[in-house]
């Protein structure tokens, strides 16, 4: 379960944090099932051991968003159910099928086309269908979901609905009127449609109260140590941690510059550590002289643009003894959170995540 690589970036994948995480999820939620949400290779950690992890820790039920991920994952799940985000047109049924994967429905032309499938096999297909509340992205906006209520029992009479869902626009920010109106729209489309169990939470909707849990949640960054919402603190353990090797030392002088475009000049004689890690990596170009990485717990700043294999750090104040040639520099971790990162970088602790490159080094701590 690991890739190895000598003298190369590492992300350190904490399996015992990621079931733990799952477990809390368990507790907030209950007695509404929690399914995994496994899209973008586990959101970037890695699909085989994050989901294996998952089901040893109870989970059942997951959700992918490309068809080619729920064919990839079938193998690994033999008897779960496995939910496709993305939706079914006409020439996905085949694969869906042969899979046994269910798709979530996101319109009355998808609706039909499921349909139409299950007529041509003679037996009742099952099916989620998402209704939009409000994100205006993905799912049958007010007037389908208007034409689906007064129509139902013929338009769905040859598939069976084993999840009604919505998503929320502004789940990660608890005091967002719109969670509520949602909430209440959702409500409002249930009355209004066959009964079947019914799914609005990710993991920013799980800490929101009982209220939006539903029958089936469906957490995804939490899982992997993120935090969900901001304005709170991060109740979930640290699932990821991405570190590199210190390849060079330098010293610069005052007014010395550092990296592509001098975007940087040394306010005073400084050391430099040259670190084996950058875009190529999936590290966010935008941490230019912004981000920082720790060295035995201490934080050193990046100075001058991000390279495509490597990033700079000034390490003037950090003890001298911890910085040498080959010492790990944590980017992501204990002492500098992927939340922290995220927002020096301008931008959410999902993109973070995914982004990682597949050339870097995985290391999988199993869970206990």
């Amino acid at each position: 379960m690991e890739n190895s690589d000598l003298g190369a970036a590492r992300l350190t994948v904490r399996l015992g944090a990621v079931a733990a995480n799952y477990r809390q999820f368990q507790r907030r939620a209950a007695p509404a099932a929690v399914a995994g949400v496994v899209k973008a290779d586990a959101y970037g950690l890695g699909t085989e051991p994050v989901v294996r992890t998952l089901r040893e820790a109870g989970c059942d039920t997951f959700f992918v968003a490309r068809v080619q991920e729920g064919i990839a994952l079938r193998p690994l799940l033999p008897q779960a159910r496995i939910f496709v985000l993305d939706g079914a047109q006409a020439e996905t049924a085949s694969a869906l099928l042969a899979h046994r994967l269910v798709p979530v429905l996101n319109s009355l032309e998808q609706i039909e086309a499921w349909s139409a499938a299950a007529r041509a096999r003679n037996t009742k297909l099952e099916c989620a269908i998402h209704i939009d509340t409000g994100m205006n992205r993905l799912g049958l906006p007010p007037d389908e979901l208007a034409t689906l209520s007064t129509d139902a029992n013929k338009r769905l009479r040859d598939i069976e609905i084993v999840l009604w869902m919505s998503h929320l626009a502004c789940g990660d920010d608890c005091k967002s009127p719109m969670n509520a109106a949602q909430l209440e729209r959702f409500r409002a489309a249930l009355a209004m449609l066959p009964s079947a169990p019914a799914s609005l939470a990710a993991s920013a909707g799980v800490l929101l109260g009982k209220e939006y849990h539903f029958d089936l949640v469906r957490p995804g960054i939490g899982v992997y140590g993120g935090n969900p919402c901001t304005g709170m603190a991060n109740p979930f353990a640290v699932a990821a941690v991405l570190t590199a090797p210190i390849l060079q030392l330098r010293r610069v002088d005052t007014g010395e510059s550092v990296g592509y475009g001098a975007t940087f000049r040394a306010g005073r004689r400084s050391t430099l550590a040259t670190i084996g890690l950058g875009y190529a990596d999936g590290l966010m170009r935008a941490i230019g002289n912004k981000g920082q990485g720790a060295i035995a717990g201490m934080r050193a700043p990046i100075v001058g643009r991000l390279s495509m294999d490597l990033v700079t750090l000034d390490v003037t104040d950090v003890p001298p003894e911890a910085v040498r040639i080959g010492a790990e520099v944590e980017f992501l971790g204990d002492t500098i959170s992927l939340d922290e990162f995220a927002a020096l970088a301008g931008t959410a602790n999902y993109e973070i995540l995914t982004r990682l490159g597949s050339r870097m080094a995985r290391h999988y701590e199993p869970a206990a």
